[in-house]
């Protein structure tokens, strides 16, 4: 490219910069709630094949993996604090086809989560309001939280705040009210995939129950996204990181372990509420504390909801400046300097995927449980490209700044990509249909990038992935 055409270039990115106003709290905020719907729902379905002591060891594997990648992923988010997170950090350090593969992966695994938590706001206020079709009230949620992402991000950061709080204090609610009837041995009771004792068959329900432990901490790492529109990115994302996972962790164990030891956790294996469902086994269905919780829950959806948007609004932006999408997906609103484009193009997908039963809904899956699995495909396939290109990054780019680094290295990395590995392995066996599909997405994106090299060339200059 020509210099001339390089300052034009160069011109157009006064129309794609991001307002930076997010602090510690507010980044916090996000990493906590892009995953605390998983505290309410989908994991308990792990219980069904591994039981409660089969799913602790399963969901202790993945708290390890998802530790020692926050820890390592750390390291590339302050290193390269750019608007398309894994993206930029796979093209930093592989290339254009590096960036394609990690951006498609993440991709998919932010536009097809809110879909599923979409579908369960609108099964919730189903239950509530019967004559409200689930669907509807899916598409309802998209509406109004694209909506608010495209007002503001400060806006949508407070709100991201006040939900993840509001959702937390729930959880130790629900801890406390059912507390008097914790019992271990209901915990313990048939806890090797329904066995009391252990066997080699324990194994199968354990593996089995991996895409079920990932869903609590799914998606975490979309901080990464809100990186540009930090105040301080070198400083306040890795606390908000590390204070996210640690508190993650806190509350997956005591949901898991409260949740088990309330009553007869088979009856809470195979239910999209397993948390109102193990408070009735102690204060009763018409207890006031009962009616507080039903209400309230719908607050740890709406948060991971609202966070995710966000997330993949980022990532379409990201991708579209750089030249992966249409250039057009990359503006920004003129007011509110917010991708209002990106935010409204995810949610045309995500909208559509809710009203697709007929396309998704296959392999004896449901159509919910399709959506998530691709979610989940999607975001191991980044993990290892993610934790690749901070080897790569460390042989290739020794000099790079580095204002935190991936503590015990490289074991911590090591790990987290074996495990990463495990669970793709893992997820492609128990969901074969499923990975078939990602991979005809992944084949169909990478023939377009095939054949838009030319927008690519003539997308402005990104000085984060230039340096």
């Amino acid at each position: 490219m020509n210099s001339e055409a390089r300052n034009q270039h160069v011109g157009k990115v006064t129309h794609h910069e991001l307002k930076q106003t997010l602090g510690t709290w507010q980044l916090w905020g996000i990493a906590v709630g892009l995953v605390i719907s998983g505290e309410y729902f989908g994991w308990s379905y792990g219980w069904a094949s591994a039981g409660t002591l089969g799913f602790v060891i399963t969901a202790v594997f993945i708290a390890a993996m998802y530790t020692t990648f926050i820890f390592s992923f750390t390291e590339l988010t302050t290193s390269i604090p750019h608007a398309g997170g894994p993206f930029a950090y796979a093209r930093h350090a592989f290339g254009p086809t590096g960036g394609y593969l990690a951006g498609a992966a993440t991709l998919v695994e932010f536009v097809f989560a809110p879909p599923a938590i979409a579908l369960a706001i609108g099964a919730y206020l189903h239950v509530q309001f019967p004559g409200l079709e689930p669907k509807h009230a899916a598409m309802g949620a998209y509406l109004v939280f694209m909506a608010l992402n495209i007002v503001g991000v400060q806006i949508a950061a407070a709100f991201e705040l006040c939900v993840t709080l509001l959702a937390i204090f729930e959880l130790l609610v629900f801890m406390g009210v059912v507390s008097p009837g914790f019992q271990w041995t209901n915990f313990t009771k048939g806890g090797w995939s329904g066995a009391d004792t252990f066997s080699m068959g324990s194994f199968h329900g354990m593996f089995a129950a991996i895409p079920f432990a990932i869903w609590f901490f799914l998606a975490i790492e979309g901080v990464a996204m809100a990186a540009e529109e930090a105040k301080n990115p070198k400083r306040s994302i890795p606390i908000a990181y590390v204070t996210g996972i640690l508190t993650l962790v806190v509350l997956a164990i005591g949901v898991m372990v409260f949740a088990g030891a309330a009553g007869d956790w088979t009856k809470l294996s195979n239910i999209n509420d397993p948390l109102p469902q193990a408070m009735k086994f102690i204060v009763g269905e018409h207890s006031g504390w009962m009616h507080m919780l039903v209400w309230l829950g719908l607050f740890g959806l709406v948060a991971s909801f609202h966070g995710i948007i966000l997330g993949y609004s980022r990532q379409i932006f990201a991708l579209a400046r750089a030249g992966f999408l249409p250039e057009w997906l990359a503006k920004v609103h003129p007011r509110f300097k917010t991708p209002h484009r990106a935010i409204l193009a995810g949610g045309v997908v995500g909208i559509a995927a809710i009203y697709s039963d007929e396309l998704i809904q296959f392999g004896g899956q449901t159509l919910t449980a399709n959506i998530v699995t691709m979610s989940v495909f999607g975001a191991i396939v980044m993990y290892i490209i993610s934790m690749l290109a901070l080897f790569k990054l460390r042989r290739s780019d020794p000099n790079m700044e580095r204002p935190f680094r991936a503590p015990l290295f490289p074991f911590f990395p090591a790990f987290a990509l074996v495990a990463a590995v495990i669970c793709l392995a893992t997820m492609a066996y128990f969901n074969f249909l499923v990975a078939i599909v990602f991979a005809i997405f992944l084949a169909l994106g990478y023939v377009y990038f095939l054949l838009t090299r030319h927008q690519r060339e003539t997308a402005p200059t990104d000085a984060l992935l230039e340096e």
